[in-house]
Formats: structure tokens, C-alpha cells, sequence
């Protein structure tokens, strides 16, 4: 903590905080305190915040939130600390760290995972799985299950089970005056609405009730690497592809460099590559007729789609976002993916400034568009696929041109998106207002007005009151 932030909070306050939670309360000096402070996108590792809060339970949430509102301290609450944004950090405040609240309780004759606030998605795929359950999760296994389900939950379940905010069926909240309050359709179902997509603008979520579905343990499933050449040949077929594909599959196009990985020729590392990720959420035994025509369009460079366990797809990429990444994300929804924008995508594609650049095309879809628009806080559900400029780095100089990248991928789709975009893949702050719409922003203000009139929560893609 700084001498400032000591001598305005005080030794004594602090230690009244340290008697009212269950938890660590670690301040600057503590051991353990700089372990607290990292998040997983390196480029926010810098910030230092006066408390950090470790809760063992919703009370030690509620005497957290109590505490910061007395003494006027900034909030910002940690999940699985993935917030692209650095959300999940602040500097002089209190990080509320849910991360002991990570416990899932399954309910296999009732459909339910009962999930802690703190939980990753590891976490729940080692529980359900065990029972041959699954629910739409995170695309890196150490993604918070908050943060992702709260804007919405993109995953590879999607197409068959909807987002993960359309399995949210209920939940324990700590709101702005830290009172406990449990939504579900029954109970203050307007806050399950904004909770479905609107993020943490309204509380602090300490327990999720998820649908969960038969799925696995094996599925078929798995990435399929093409040359770079076969860019828009792949995301050609793959357009067409889409329009037809059941919802027992859903697809994803990475434009991408080839990972050193064993399984992919040595020759090939390092190299521009097209990658199909499928997964069918289907009967394996029908898993290799769902992307044949894909397979087809091209001579793979390495071919990994099969049978595999279901939590394998969903860890596959983890080596190649560790935690203390510098990451940078953009993101916008499509209305079409038209030969013009192919062609400029694999353009970019080529001239990316470093090996984790990647563009992914997320198909949509499916389960995700038969949810009614407004039904959710999510709140555009008919475009055929979302757009994700990707990037990682190591070296903070490399900072400007990764983003800068990005940022001319998103431009050069300015004419085929829809003027929305999904909220978990967004690095820039305030971009609320032009991702959700003008109706569902309306309706999100005055749920805001209703729940945290004050902006209490405001360390997120945030709804102002």
C-alpha cells in the first residue's frame, strides 16, 4: 500500500477489515501480496491496489463491499482475473478476489452445477465431466466462469446448448449496499436478465446455478492446419459450410502462426497457417461426417480432428496463453462474410507483427439464434458469425504495433459488421453503449439505477447510471 493510501485508510481500520472476513486481507509488504496483484494479461501487472481481499464466502464479500464504500475505495472484483480489459485490478482500491470461492457442486439427476464465484472453468469441466455433463464454457481453461458467463460465454457448446449466460437459471448476488440477493426467473428476474450478458455492472456474483447437458466424456472434436495459401479457400467453404451445419457442431477459422508443437511438422513451426477448430457436441460416431467437405478443401498440414475427451479440447490452447501474457483483443459481430473481407482478412493475416496474431471467425448460430432478441442482455443473436482480432506478446515494446494490428482488422470490417460487438473481447474500455444497442442499453441503465444507483461497480464494460 502506499504511505498515502496507509495513512487515509489507516492500521486500525485495516485491522477491523482482517476481523470481519474469514479470508487473507493483504496489503502492500504482506507476503503474498505481489502474487495477489498479478492477472492473467500482463499488460495490467503494474497496478497496485491498496487491499486485496482473498474471500473465503458471500459474507466476506458483503463485509468487503461494506468496507470499501465507508472509506470510498474503488472496486474491482476477480473471478479468474482473464478481464481483457484489466478489469479485474486497480490501482489504490480494493480487489474483491473470489478465487477461494471456487467449489461446484453438480446435480446430475437435476440438470445443475452449483458453481463458487471464483471457480474456472477447469474447475467445473473436472466435475461435470465426471458425471458425462457439460455446460458452454471458456476456450482456456483457466477463463473465470464469471466474468465469461456474465458477458455473455462464447464456447464450443454454443450451437447445441446456447452461451453460457443462456444457461445462467440462477444466482446469489452481493449488490452495491452489500445486501445478498438470489435472482432466477421466480426472484427479481429482471436482474437475471441483466446478469445474462450485461457483466458485473449490477453485482457481485458469489454462486451460479448452470443447465448442464450430457456431453463426453469423448467427443469428436479437434483443429485441422492448412497453409497459409488456403486461407480463403478455407474460410470460403467454411462460410458456406456454416449456413447449413447442424447444431451439433460448432466451428471456428483462426488465420494463425504454427505453434511449436510436436504434432504439427517441424517444418511447418512458425509458419502463417489456416486453422478449422470443430467440435460436435453430437454422437462421436457422426462427429467425421460433420466436417468432411472441410477437411476436403485442402491438403492439411496436420490433421488432429477425432475422437478425444471433451476436457482436452477444452485445455488445448493453454500453453499458449500462460498467465502474464501481454494480450490485446478486438472484437466485432458480422452480418456477412463476403469475398471482399476474406480477402482483406488474409491480407492481414500475412502481415501480422508477431507469431500470436491471430484472426478468429467464431460461428454463430444455432441455439444462440433461436434465443429471442431481448430475451437476454445479450442482446443480438442473429449474426452469422463474430469477428476477434487475437493478440499475444511477451516484450512490452511490441505493445503498439500488436494493437495497432488489431485494431486495422476490425477496421477493415467496418462494412460487413453489424455495429456490435461481444464485450468479453473487447481490450478498450467504454464501449457499452455501441456493443449492446440503444433498447437493451436503455433497460440495462435502469436496472443499473435500480441496483447500484451510485456506479459502485464500475470496473467493467460499464453501464453508467
Amino acid at each position: 500500500m502506499s504511505e498515502t493510501m496507509t495513512s487515509v485508510l489507516g492500521e486500525a481500520t485495516i485491522q477491523e477489515l482482517r476481523e470481519a472476513v474469514r479470508g487473507e486481507t493483504l496489503v502492500r509488504g504482506d507476503e503474498g501480496y505481489e502474487e495477489a496483484c498479478r492477472v492473467w494479461n500482463g499488460m495490467h501487472d503494474d497496478r497496485r491496489p491498496a487491499l486485496v481481499v482473498r474471500c473465503s464466502g458471500a459474507a466476506d464479500v458483503m463485509a468487503a463491499v461494506g468496507f470499501a464504500r465507508a472509506n470510498e475505495l474503488p472496486i474491482a472484483v476477480r473471478g479468474g482475473g482473464h478481464s481483457i480489459a484489466g478489469f479485474s485490478t486497480t490501482d489504490d482500491g480494493i480487489v474483491i478476489d473470489l478465487g477461494p470461492m471456487h467449489e461446484v457442486r453438480v446435480d446430475p439427476a437435476a440438470g445443475r452445477a452449483h458453481v463458487g464465484g471464483g471457480a474456472v472453468w477447469a474447475d467445473v469441466d473436472h466435475e461435470t465431466q465426471a458425471h458425462g455433463l457439460a455446460t458452454t464454457g471458456g476456450l482456456i481453461s483457466t477463463t473465470g466462469v464469471a466474468g465469461f458467463t456474465l458477458g455473455g460465454g462464447i464456447g464450443w457448446l454454443m450451437r447445441k446448448h446456447g452461451l453460457a449466460c443462456d444457461n445462467l437459471v440462477a444466482a446469489d448476488v452481493v449488490t452495491a449496499d452489500g445486501r445478498l440477493v438470489r435472482t432466477s426467473e421466480h426472484e427479481n428476474p429482471e436482474l437475471l436478465w441483466g446478469l445474462r450478458g450485461g457483466g458485473g455492472n449490477f453485482g457481485i456474483v458469489t454462486r451460479f446455478e448452470l443447465a448442464v447437458h450430457p456431453v463426453g466424456p469423448l467427443i469428436y472434436a479437434g483443429p485441422i492446419f492448412f497453409a497459409a495459401d488456403d486461407d480463403a479457400a478455407l474460410l470460403r467453404a467454411f462460410r458456406d459450410w456454416s449456413a447449413t451445419a447442424p447444431d451439433d457442431v460448432t466451428g471456428m477459422v483462426s488465420l494463425a502462426t504454427a505453434p511449436p508443437l510436436p504434432v504439427i511438422p517441424d517444418a511447418w513451426h512458425g509458419r502463417k497457417v489456416a486453422i478449422l477448430i470443430a467440435v460436435s457436441a453430437g454422437p462421436v460416431e457422426e462427429g467425421e461426417a460433420l466436417v468432411r467437405d472441410l477437411r476436403a478443401v485442402a491438403e492439411p498440414v496436420a490433421d488432429l480432428c477425432g475422437p478425444m475427451p471433451y476436457r482436452v479440447i477444452q485445455s488445448l490452447i493453454d500453453p499458449l496463453w500462460p498467465k502474464g501474457i501481454q494480450a490485446y483483443f478486438k472484437a466485432t459481430n458480422l452480418a456477412r462474410l463476403d469475398d471482399a473481407l476474406i480477402d482483406r482478412l488474409c491480407a492481414l493475416h500475412l502481415d501480422a507483427p508477431g507469431p500470436q496474431c491471430e484472426i478468429h471467425v467464431h460461428q454463430m448460430g444455432g441455439a444462440v439464434g433461436r434465443v429471442a432478441e431481448g430475451a437476454t442482455a445479450f442482446s443480438e443473436r442473429s449474426m452469422p458469425f463474430v469477428l476477434n482480432a487475437v493478440t499475444g506478446w511477451q516484450d512490452p515494446a511490441a505493445s503498439d504495433a500488436h494493437a495497432a494490428w488489431a485494431r486495422r482488422v476490425i477496421a477493415e470490417a467496418a462494412d460487413a459488421s453489424t455495429g456490435r460487438a461481444y464485450v468479453n473481447f473487447l481490450t478498450d474500455r467504454d464501449a457499452a453503449r455501441g456493443s449492446y444497442g440503444p433498447e437493451t442499453y436503455a433497460r440495462l441503465v435502469e436496472l443499473k439505477r435500480a441496483y447500484d444507483p451510485t456506479n459502485v461497480f464500475r470496473l467493467n464494460q460499464n453501464i453508467a447510471p
